[in-house]
């Protein structure tokens, strides 16, 4: 089983209001430990619990949810397909990490960025497959704003397909809860790719960065993401004798804090009652200053945190958990491969005169279907 250890007040806190049976966290005031969070129950579309759901909040890698959205709605229409080369363009090479630093030119297929795009979290592949679908990032973020306004996400907006954060990229947990929804209800086909243990290039292995996958009963996805602003985020998916659960983390105190309020919340769900709570598109905005976007920083990035997350560690450097439903991964993580195919070796000639590689380039889409 899982250490225990003293860490930030928000675990504990928000586990003893779920052994409480609590649907509706409240009366916490502190950022630490009132973080919005949100639990649904995805067939009757019902709010379990939920706390500060209408917070803005940077969504920082949680952004490749809609940038998966996206894709598998374009997948959907048939322009693309699982075979559609990927190229890594100059512009995606750029990318501030985390990210695959890859070359121009190299290639891969859409099915092998995706497993890349969900399991590290790479922001390099990020603008690789929103040129491939969109054609430009510019016309692929607009595809993710007109897919937020169609599904009702109405406190989001975005302007990358990574989650870096930037003036007006923004989400709440309610509307990440909608989105994970709207993924887990259409797009069945592909939920597999949200439950790697982790994606091996071939010559590296890549372990998923959501600590319950392999560890908490039933989970099959969702996904992590991490910026000084936003603090330690996750989405969550788990499902047992047919009932699937949801939920949305965000702003936890480290990588352990986020698993830990997962599991406990999952847990919650899989054992409650059903038909209870309002639908979550029923569920009324409520709490102060929603037009203001929450920033952590100064709470999550500093050396006092930093150290607290360093003693969150066991002697073999393993995290921390205080959840009673996380438990040690019995096998080692399987990893699904993910071929990266190289650019060829160019002339100096070539080089200058700006070639990137002798393969297939993605052809432009519409801003639109």
């Amino acid at each position: 089983m899982p250490h225990r250890t003293s860490r930030l007040p928000s675990a504990s806190k928000i586990s003893a209001a779920l052994l409480a049976g609590i649907t509706a966290f409240t009366g916490i005031a502190d950022t630490a430990s009132a973080n919005p969070k949100v639990l649904v129950d995805v067939r009757t579309g019902r709010v379990i619990a939920h706390q500060e759901a209408f917070r803005k909040w940077y969504p920082a890698s949680l952004t490749k949810l809609m940038t998966s959205y996206v894709t598998f709605r374009a997948l959907k229409s048939g322009r693309i397909n699982l075979e559609t080369p990927v190229v890594m363009s100059r512009k995606a090479a750029d990318q501030p990490a985390s990210k695959m630093y890859l070359k121009p030119g190299a290639w891969m297929t859409l099915d092998s960025a995706m497993k890349i795009l969900l399991v590290k979290s790479a922001n390099d592949i990020a603008v690789a497959v929103a040129e491939t679908v969109g054609g430009t990032t510019e016309n692929f973020v607009e595809m993710m704003n007109a897919e937020a306004a169609r599904l009702g996400m109405n406190s989001s907006r975005f302007i990358n397909p990574h989650g870096l954060p930037g003036k007006g990229q923004f989400t709440t947990a309610r509307d990440l809860a909608v989105l994970t929804m709207q993924l887990k209800r259409e797009f069945p086909e592909y939920a597999s790719y949200f439950s790697l243990e982790g994606v091996s290039t071939g010559s590296k292995e890549y372990p998923n960065y959501n600590m319950l996958i392999g560890r908490f009963d039933g989970a099959d996805g969702m996904k992590t993401g991490f910026i000084c602003a936003s603090g330690f985020n996750q989405v969550s998916s788990a499902t047992r004798n047919g009932r699937t659960v949801i939920s949305v983390v965000l702003g936890s105190d480290s990588l352990a804090g986020r698993a830990d309020e997962s599991a406990d919340l999952l847990q919650k769900g899989l054992t409650a009652p059903q038909g209870n709570g309002d639908l979550l598109s029923a569920l009324a905005p409520y709490g102060p200053d929603r037009d203001q976007v929450v920033d952590i920083s100064n709470d999550i990035c500093n050396p006092k945190a930093a150290k607290v997350r360093s003693e969150g560690r066991d002697d073999a450097g393993r995290m921390i958990v205080h959840s009673p439903y996380i438990s040690q991964m019995v096998n080692p993580p399987r990893y699904s491969l993910a071929t990266i195919n190289q650019p060829p070796q160019l002339s100096p000639e070539q080089r200058a005169e700006g070639h990137l590689a002798n393969v297939p380039l993605p052809i432009p889409r519409p801003a639109t279907f």
